[in-house]
């Protein structure tokens, strides 16, 4: 249990702190309007990603004994994690545009986080085979896994507005930069696995 509830961590901590659409909308509701908005969208998630996980968790329940095709969603998946990897190795702050809007921020960050794709794409590749592996095992190895990566995803992401809130240089500065590059070294080790199982349930090793 404790497998998952590390891996939970680190694919947690790494979504919520890397740059894309919801995190930049996090910073940029926060610096327009208060630390408040940037938190209401750092929630998004728990509103818009359920449908996500039993939607792929249903998928892949009903392809649990195509190991071929469960091998090539674990090497999509280990190659979407690699590509996570490098992006935090090469990290080198975030930059932001902001734009004076009409504050809606709970709503703003729902529509954002249901028009990407990334939470479709993280969930069928790598979230719903972890948890479904997690869950095979115990299902507190699943709720573990579960429980830890939101934990993390939402809460990085309202640490981070605070913290915007009180200095606009921080997404600038060492802690912010050096934390992505370990993360992004914990992500290639994970990506790593991911290359392995997949391998594996195609029969190469």
């Amino acid at each position: 249990m404790i497998h998952y509830f590390t891996i939970g961590i680190v694919l947690g901590l790494s979504a919520g702190l890397a740059p894309g659409p919801l995190l930049t909308l996090v910073i940029s509701e926060t610096i327009t309007h208060d630390i408040r908005a940037g938190i209401k969208v750092a929630l998004a998630p728990l509103v818009t990603d359920l449908p996500f996980i039993v939607l792929t968790v249903f998928i892949l329940s009903r392809l649990s004994g195509f190991h071929d095709i469960l091998g090539v969603i674990s090497l999509v998946g280990g190659l979407l994690v690699l590509v996570m990897g490098i992006q935090g190795i090469k990290a080198k702050g975030v930059e932001v545009d902001i734009q004076k809007t009409r504050s809606r921020s709970l709503a703003k960050g729902i529509l954002v986080n249901i028009l990407s794709p990334y939470p479709y794409l993280f969930w069928l590749s790598v979230g719903a085979p972890t948890m479904t592996r997690a869950k095979d095992l115990h299902i507190f190895a699943g709720a573990a896994f579960v429980i830890s990566f939101y934990f993390l995803l939402v809460g990085s992401k309202v640490l981070l507005a605070v913290l915007v809130g009180k200095s606009k240089m921080f997404l600038k500065g060492r802690v912010y930069i050096y934390t992505m590059k370990f993360l992004g070294f914990a992500l290639c080790a994970l990506a790593a696995f991911l290359f392995k199982d997949g391998l594996s349930l195609l029969g190469i090793l």
